[in-house]
């Protein structure tokens, strides 16, 4: 499509702002001639949804025609109840990226810096891009934040700082000294926000998500999913717990009915199961560590991880490499997540599915580094 060639000032620099945006590519769901493939690539809940997710969101089916209610007033109320929080600081959205775009829209423009971690998730410079901002990512350490590369990024011109904690597609995490260390060094006019899209199936005792500073302090944020654990990915339910006044200027820009009425109803029905969330931690610890340990065995090297996924690297022969290694995974109908959009061209993460997935992943594997 040819671009317009009478646009005035500000569409030309909307215009240059959006070719620099790489559009998100999701995890790969299909394999051409494979009627049901294995897919481990979005690191989704290998179980589905709790049983009483599914029969709320059958019940609601009768109020379709009806409009949802426009606060999520049901599922803040749950989400407070459950975590101790105060629901008048939690806005809910569709899905956690539609929390992190609407700080972006609320927080940074044009001139401004959004800064993040080198292999951070892709949405947080397609978020600044969007409103005009500039994306500046500091370097990893061992895969891993590097809180002092961060700090020494921090310009005139920051206004946002995203960490994921655990990061995807690292599984690394931050402890909660290095969280806090964050915070208090960052100049008081930065918004941190820290992304828990993966924080129920971390298992280190020394983890926060961050919610203690969000009470203290009014200058950070913290994000929430439902489409990881509680299996919820389809319905798009994410939420954030915010200091008061962010709050007020996220609800100002926030569109009026952002979650479904089956999102709603499903993450309060999800939130009840703790049996279900218990045995999806417990699954995805024991498979994880299994395959660590199994492929590590092979001579593929594996980054800790605490998410639901591991992030396995490759030798660089072309024989072997990770490009190799991702044809031959699909040649045996299992879809893993190449990751060189994260500027990591060796390597593949893998999710934890079913152990039957899981298994056939190793055996596939071993295949393969043997040939």
């Amino acid at each position: 499509m040819s671009k317009p060639n009478k646009a005035g000032p500000r569409l030309r620099i909307a215009l240059s702002t959006l070719e620099k945006i790489e559009p998100y590519k999701p995890g790969v769901s299909r394999i051409e001639g494979v009627a049901n493939p294995m897919k481990l690539s979005s690191n989704e809940n290998p179980f589905g949804p709790s049983p009483k997710a599914i029969k709320a969101v059958e019940k609601s089916t009768l109020k379709m025609h009806r409009y949802p209610e426009g606060s999520s007033k049901v599922l803040r109320d749950a989400l407070a109840e459950k975590h101790g929080i105060d629901a008048e600081r939690i806005v809910c959205g569709a899905g956690s990226d539609n929390i992190l775009e609407l700080l972006c829209q609320a927080y940074a423009g044009v001139g401004d810096e959004v800064l993040y971690s080198e292999h951070g998730f892709l949405i947080y410079p397609i978020a600044a891009l969007r409103v005009g901002a500039t994306p500046v990512k500091a370097p990893e350490k061992n895969l891993t934040t590097d809180v002092s590369a961060l700090l020494k990024a921090v310009t005139d011109k920051t206004k946002i700082v995203f960490i994921a904690n655990p990061n995807n597609p690292t599984g690394s995490y931050l402890t909660r000294g290095e969280v806090k260390m964050l915070r208090d060094k960052l100049p008081p006019h930065i918004l941190l926000v820290i992304d828990c899209a993966y924080a129920e199936y971390v298992t280190e005792k020394d983890y926060t998500t961050g919610l203690e500073l969000v009470a203290e302090t009014e200058n950070t944020a913290v994000t929430f999913t439902f489409s990881k654990i509680y299996g919820l990915a389809s319905l798009r339910v994410g939420w954030g717990y915010l200091p008061t006044a962010v709050v007020d200027y996220v609800n100002r820009i926030r569109s009026p009915f952002n979650v479904s009425e089956q999102g709603q109803v499903a993450a309060v029905a999800a939130l009840k199961d703790n049996e279900f969330v218990k045995k999806s931690r417990e699954h995805n610890t024991k498979w994880r560590d299994w395959l660590t340990h199994e492929l590590s065995k092979l001579g593929i090297k594996v980054n800790p991880s605490q998410g639901n996924f591991i992030l396995a690297e490759f030798p660089s022969d072309k024989r072997r490499n990770a490009d190799s290694a991702n044809s031959f995974l699909q040649s045996r109908g299992i879809i893993v997540r190449a990751v060189k959009g994260y500027g990591l061209p060796d390597h593949l993460r893998i999710s934890i599915g079913l152990e039957e997935e899981v298994r056939a992943v190793q055996e596939a594997l071993e295949e393969f580094m043997k040939r």
